[in-house]
């Protein structure tokens, strides 16, 4: 009887969003190779089986035999009469072995350049010159030094692979180096290829995220515990169903992935400001917004720093701040509005209540909330939030990951709009 590779364990530890996916984690020769297995058993941990294989170049940097270990697959090194490059990325069912999904991480010049112009030298170019053969996804993740990635010639060829279909993934520039993408962006990206749907395409969509800082002087503010999670695994979602995301964010604790627009604000005003431009200077389809706005800001703030060697007593006074969303709707009446209403410890009536007024003050055309005074705070990876609309018909999305309440809030604001839109 044939046990089960010990690496199989963590098979599906963080969930089963990579269920039945099978992922080729094709490695090439740079020294980022040793981010590999890690990536590899993050992508096993949501279901994902997956496959490597190697350039000769790879292998000298990490053994076959550690692939093996991390995935529990043993890795291609070179290709033979089995044929692995059609095995895996070719013309065949997928109930038959083919991959999903060939992941080019890291990817040295060398190899961009290879695959740009279709010359198949190693295991890795065959097998992904196979997938464009197939229309098999790919995804490249460069990493280099940044005098390379600056080379007019590669940046020409990874031009001609995005025309081709290829997402380009990073690089992240710094220290001199063009570095591999961040792990988690990773595999979020991987996720949004083979998972969510692309219901959203040709949808231009603003999201607001993080908190805002509300300057006493010029280095004391008022802000809260707002991480900014929930706006950006919003973004995230609504760019991996095929959106046109713009994600306006504060200062959030997390930083949102390489490939969003981003547009970095700071205060109540900055957000405000920053809606009612692009509200008006470009056609939304949906405007959500996710941020922790402050409702009030001191009425002025103190050129320099406070001394608290003069100063024995501190009195600020603070103005009600306006809301984004009622902003929002004065300069632009029809973007589909989806608003967030934040209370503490109240009872699930009276939350439903507060936000269904809110709703209907602002003219909003949903409004989702949620109670941050219990276990699941603004910092939590999680939460719960109860999505209304304007018939007060109530949607209760239990406690669950961000990125899952994500995918809620925007298959809730998906309905609503073609509605409207009738």
């Amino acid at each position: 009887m044939t046990e089960k590779h010990p690496s199989k364990d963590i098979m599906e530890s963080k969930g089963t969003l990579l269920r039945g996916k099978t992922i080729c984690m094709c490695l090439t020769g740079s020294v980022a190779i040793i981010s590999a297995p890690i990536i590899a058993r993050e992508l096993m941990r949501y279901g994902a089986e997956v496959i490597s294989i190697m350039t000769p170049a790879a292998a000298t940097l990490v053994t076959p035999e550690m692939m093996h270990w991390a995935t529990g697959n043993k890795t291609i090194t070179h290709l033979t009469g089995a044929v692995e490059h059609v095995y895996l990325a070719g013309e065949r069912p997928k109930a038959m072995g083919r991959a999903d999904l060939i992941l080019v991480c890291p990817a040295t010049a060398n190899t961009i350049s290879k695959i740009a112009n279709g010359i198949d030298d190693t295991p890795v170019t065959t097998v992904v010159t196979t997938a464009f053969g197939s229309d098999t996804p790919i995804i490249i993740v460069p990493a280099m030094h940044e005098s390379m990635f600056r080379h007019p010639i590669l940046k020409e060829n990874i031009k001609k692979l995005r025309k081709c279909g290829v997402e380009i993934l990073g690089p992240r520039i710094s220290e001199g180096k063009a570095k591999i993408a961040r792990i988690d962006d990773i595999i979020d990206r991987a996720i949004d290829f083979l998972v969510s749907k692309k219901d959203l395409h040709d949808m231009k969509i603003l999201v607001t995220a993080g908190p805002t800082r509300e300057y006493i002087d010029e280095i004391r503010f008022i802000s809260n515990d707002s991480s900014g999670r929930m706006g950006i695994e919003i973004a995230k979602e609504a760019s991996a169903r095929g959106g046109e995301v713009l994600l306006l964010n504060g200062k959030s604790s997390i930083e949102p992935p390489g490939y969003l627009d981003v547009k970095n604000v700071v205060s109540t005003n900055d957000f405000i400001e920053a809606v009612k431009k692009q509200l008006t200077q470009t056609n939304y389809d949906m405007f959500i917004c996710a941020a922790a706005i402050s409702d009030y800001s001191p009425e002025e703030c103190i050129k320099g720093k406070i001394s608290s060697d003069s100063v024995k007593e501190l009195h600020v006074n603070m103005k009600l701040t306006p809301k984004i969303i009622d902003e929002a709707r004065k300069v632009n009446k029809d973007v589909f509005l989806v608003a967030f209403k934040a209370e503490t410890n109240v009872s699930k009536t009276e939350l439903i209540d507060r936000a269904f007024s809110r709703l209907k003050k602002s003219n909003a055309d949903l409004i989702v909330a949620n109670d941050v005074g219990g276990k699941i705070g603004f910092e939590s990876l999680e939460n719960e939030v109860f999505i209304i609309d304007n018939e007060k018909h109530i949607t209760h999305v239990p406690q669950h990951t961000k990125r899952f309440v994500a995918s809620k809030i925007l298959d809730i604001a998906l309905e609503n709009y073609r509605i409207k839109n009738l």
